[in-house]
């Protein structure tokens, strides 16, 4: 299984600690090794991670560490980088071949949220979000997370501001090609982002949602969720 990881944004709400998000050390070790990590926890055999803002450093130290490690990673340049992520997503078309994990390279989760949605069999005809329904969840920023309303097992609508909601996105998918379809036609309609493509794929009746239950997950987005994402590691709790 073949994970994408979008790193390609500059993190400007973690400026103040490190100039480079994907690298910021979260107990020691860059914020993406803790994502790869997981992923490669869960059976993940191959990376591909699309880098941009300071693209040539990231691209570095994943060279650095797949020596050390052995598991192999595809490298895609996104020059569009001040863009939304769909931009990213879309720009790794031509290095990925069937069904395909997505992620993003600041949400640390449970390895057991890979695990299940490539456990999926068959692989669905269109994308599957894993979405949490635990809306106390204290560990995200209610004003920040993206909302998703759910209706029947399947995605009705998602994006950051909708007002009546059942879930929350965490970032984590299992993508058939048709995502790129969805991500054209979402781009062609000037939305750029990944919830964009979902909302198209809701239309075709193709967007559809894994509960993880009571499995833990944090978007590393900003410095509250930093400590917070120390705390969890310190305790093993994630």
């Amino acid at each position: 299984m073949n994970c994408l990881i979008v790193a390609a944004g500059q993190g400007a709400r973690l400026r103040e600690k490190f100039e480079l998000k994907p690298l910021i050390p979260l107990r020691g070790v860059p914020l993406i090794r803790h994502v790869m990590d997981r992923a490669r926890k869960a059976g993940v055999d191959r990376f591909t991670v699309v880098s941009g803002y300071r693209g040539d450093e990231l691209r570095r130290h994943l060279d650095d560490a797949a020596s050390h490690d052995g598991t192999p990673v595809t490298h895609v340049v996104n020059d569009e980088w001040d863009r939304a992520n769909g931009v990213s997503v879309l720009k790794a078309e031509p290095f990925l071949d069937g069904p395909f994990l997505l992620t993003m390279c600041d949400h640390v989760v449970d390895p057991d949220i890979f695990r299940r949605l490539m456990a999926l069999r068959p692989p669905p005809d269109g994308v599957v979000l894993a979405v949490d329904f635990n809306l106390d969840n204290p560990l995200n920023d209610p004003e920040d997370v993206t909302r998703v309303k759910t209706e029947n097992n399947r995605i009705a609508r998602i994006g950051k501001l909708l007002p009546e909601f059942d879930c929350y996105d965490t970032g984590v998918f299992l993508c058939a090609p048709v995502m790129f379809d969805a991500l054209r036609e979402s781009q062609a309609g000037g939305d750029d982002s990944i919830s964009g493509a979902m909302n198209v794929l809701s239309r075709w009746n193709k967007a559809h949602i894994l509960d993880i239950g009571d499995r833990l997950w944090i978007d590393v987005d900003d410095a509250p969720a930093l400590a917070k994402a120390e705390e969890l590691l310190g305790s093993g709790r994630l």
